[in-house]
């Protein structure tokens, strides 16, 4: 029973949609939302927090949306007949991938039960995304650290897969094949569930897959040709994030979450540029007071074509965008709240809310069909 008029959502009661804007300096542009929590609807907002268009998808979303080279809408959505793999997977799986025009027709569809978190959809028109299968016999006791859920529940290991237009497989990657579980350990944080939780991906210029590791900290490039690790920012740098970019001047961008960020007595998140030949950190961004930006889960950064940079602080659906100075130039927080619709999502994250995997950040030209005014 509802005794007070005071709104009971922490999140909403601070303040929804635009909260700040300095068009000076901001990229501006429109951002493209897939609320976790919305029913499958998709907002492309104006740099006023106003909303320029809208997809209503046929599921709810599993991870992210994006705009795709063509224009239309790529869109990972949440499979409704993914096995139960394991306690937490209703709440990180998509799996029900589709391709949309601006008008919501749907032109493309994929499915794959086992995906979780990230995707990328490629130039070539390939989609290149993370799913999982139970590690072979003898491997998980090899494996360490990790918290124990259950007796006798089983270790998943990651499968990257790369389909075409067809639906054909012409690219996997099995972790168990090319990592040495000795040196990758789970943090003690964490459950043995999945090894080591591939969450985030991409492609880097020289052809090299970025793997984020989450369970174990860390970025890893794969070399797609023998499988093997060309590339290793190791835990010492990095504090189980998500979301590495391949940046074009050959750095990475990474959204470092910091939930067990070692010698620190608080939660903090960053963003951070890495210099993979070197493993410094070029550039970061983090709060004046640290923990005032931190999201312990999901996350992303990504770099606009002014300089500034894009972030989705994911847990609290706040958005916002820095100078290379670290000046917050433009801040949003997402006004649509509800619970997670299954059962199983909400035992882990109970509560209305307002989350998103990733967010992304489009120019007036990447949106030719938009019938509006550009900011």
């Amino acid at each position: 029973m509802t005794t007070t008029t005071v709104d009971q959502i922490t999140q909403r009661r601070r303040g929804t949609g635009l909260i700040a804007h300095d068009p000076a300096l901001s990229a501006g542009g429109y951002t493209l939302i897939a609320p976790q929590t919305d029913d499958g609807n998709v907002y492309l907002i104006d740099i006023e927090g106003r909303v320029a268009h809208q997809w209503k998808m046929p599921v709810r979303p599993g991870r992210a949306a994006v705009i795709l080279k063509n224009g239309n809408l790529g869109y990972n959505g949440n499979h409704a007949n993914s096995p139960e793999i394991y306690g937490a997977w209703s709440l990180w799986h998509g799996g029900d991938f589709y391709e949309a025009t601006p008008e919501g027709e749907i032109v493309w569809r994929f499915e794959d039960p086992t995906h979780h978190h990230d995707a990328r959809w490629l130039d070539n028109g390939h989609l290149l995304y993370a799913g999982c299968a139970p590690v072979p016999p003898g491997f998980a006791e090899r494996v360490p650290g990790g918290t124990a859920h259950g007796p006798g529940e089983a270790m998943y290991g990651d499968v990257i897969r790369e389909v075409d237009r067809d639906g054909k497989l012409v690219w996997e990657w099995k972790a168990w094949e090319h990592l040495a579980p000795e040196d990758f350990p789970i943090h003690p944080g964490f459950g043995r569930t999945h090894w080591p939780l591939v969450n985030g991906l991409d492609v880097t210029r020289e052809g090299l897959v970025l793997m984020s590791l989450r369970t174990t900290s860390g970025i890893v490039g794969v070399d797609k040709a023998t499988g093997g690790v060309k590339l290793h920012i190791p835990p010492s740098v990095l504090s189980h994030q998500h979301a590495p970019v391949a940046l074009a001047n050959g750095h990475i961008l990474a959204f470092d979450n910091g939930n067990f960020r070692t010698g620190k007595h608080v939660a903090f998140s960053r963003v951070l540029e890495i210099d993979p030949a070197s493993n410094e950190v070029v550039w970061q961004y983090a709060d004046e007071l640290v923990n005032a930006f931190y999201t312990a889960y999901m996350g992303s950064a990504q770099r606009l074509p002014n300089g500034n940079t894009h972030v989705t602080e994911s847990a609290t659906g706040r958005l916002f965008e820095v100078t290379p100075a670290g000046e917050v130039v433009w801040e949003y927080v997402i006004p649509w709240f509800a619970e997670y619709p299954d059962e199983a999502a909400r035992k882990y994250v109970p509560g209305r809310q307002n989350s998103v995997f990733q967010t992304f950040r489009y120019t007036a030209a990447q949106l030719p069909w938009l019938k509006v005014s550009a900011s």
